[in-house]
């Protein structure tokens, strides 16, 4: 997204009021567990070592020079009401390709569509909802709050950022019983991976947000229908349903042309390949790394594993959730891939857009090794 776009999208009506939005997810976050100062204290201290402490083993089993040196981007350890207030710039860049392209299209047509659509999707609540899901998080990477308005210049220049939730955190290792420095390790693994995909393709961030804009470009001609999936897509958020596999879901309702699809389809191997290898990297840890990771692994998914609030939004705003294999699909992608090319053969689709897998490479890697020539 450019400069010059985001000057545009001030100068059209807004559509959610985001400061709104903001208050109310900081004021809503329920608080987390009872700590004395002390032992808060310490957590975020363990929590930034541990963060620190992941970064050479992601770099060991990624393979990527990225991972020696992170400065693009800022590790925050946060708790519930800074997640919730942090996500709603992450969500605002994220939506901002779609409301300019509703706002500019109804501005020229029905005066109604940009008011039906903020009395909708209003920032009371988008901030109620993220409020509510910020008990659910452990940790996130976020590339997309830089870019934010809000932001300076210098900063919309910089990386992303990693959230941890310490409290969050601190809840989960409690219920299941494991060493807290082991645990918190295994989680820092996941999201340091996302954390050095985004430094190694620092063009991705912006070919995700353009692929996002152009999929709401070609979905702005039914706008009534394109702002109900939005409020859904929020909804949703707070909520463990999801549609039924084959059915009906998300943007998919919406689309018409191969196009569209095409776009959907680009945005569904992208996630895929993210996923998918954030995974590989964190399963590729042995007890070396973390002596008590099989205990963390059986207990943890016994548990089950809540999705990224930023992946969340996207899956269900186009209708992902019918497709519940993108994880292990992703996953599989970079191990077969691995088993043939070795990781540094793998890791040439963090060259360029044009090396990033097409959908039927994720769900079978002998057509993207072919197509890399490897």
């Amino acid at each position: 997204m450019t400069p010059q776009s985001k000057t545009t999208s001030t100068q059209l009506p807004s559509m959610i009021n985001w400061e709104l939005a903001a208050k109310t997810a900081a004021t809503l976050a329920p608080a987390g567990p009872a700590l004395k100062g002390s032992e808060i204290s310490a957590a975020v201290e363990n929590l930034r070592l541990m963060a620190d402490t992941s970064v050479p083993h992601v770099h060991e089993i990624s393979r990527l020079e990225a991972a020696k040196d992170l400065r693009d981007s800022e590790v925050l350890v946060v708790d519930r009401a800074s997640w919730a207030k942090a996500n709603t710039q992450s969500f605002e860049v994220m939506m901002d390709p779609i409301l300019r392209a509703l706002a500019a299209k109804s501005s020229g047509s029905s005066p109604g569509t940009p008011g039906a659509l903020s009395a909708t999707v209003t920032g009371a609540q988008l901030g109620g909802l993220l409020a509510f899901m910020s008990s659910k998080v452990l940790g996130q990477y976020d590339p997309f709050a830089a870019l934010s308005p809000t932001r300076s210049a210098a900063q919309q220049a910089s990386g992303g950022r990693l959230l941890l939730v310490a409290p969050n955190i601190i809840t989960v290792e409690r219920e299941l019983k494991v060493d807290p420095s082991d645990f918190r390790l295994w989680v820092c693994l996941h999201e340091q991976t996302h954390r050095v995909q985004f430094a190694a393709a620092p063009w991705l961030r912006h070919h995700m947000l353009s692929e996002i804009e152009k999929l709401g470009s070609l979905l702005v001609g039914d706008s009534d229908k394109l702002g109900e999936r939005l409020l859904e897509s929020a909804k949703s958020l707070g909520t463990k349903k999801t549609p039924k596999e084959g059915g009906p879901g998300g943007v998919l309702d919406l689309l018409q042309d191969p196009e569209q699809k095409a776009a959907l389809s680009h945005l569904t191997a992208v996630m895929s390949l993210l996923e998918g290898h954030a995974n590989v990297v964190m399963d590729g840890v042995d007890q070396r790394i973390v002596p008590t990771v099989r205990t963390i692994r059986q207990r943890f998914n016994g548990r089950g594993k809540d999705r990224g609030i930023i992946e969340k939004f996207i899956r269900n705003l186009i209708g992902l959730d019918a497709k519940m294999r993108q994880y292990s699909d992703g996953a599989k992608f970079v191990r077969d891939v691995v088993a043939v090319a070795g990781m540094d053969g793998f890791n040439n689709v963090w060259t360029q857009a044009e090396n990033l897998p097409t959908e039927p490479e994720i769900h079978n890697a002998r057509l993207w090794i072919e197509r890399m020539g490897l």
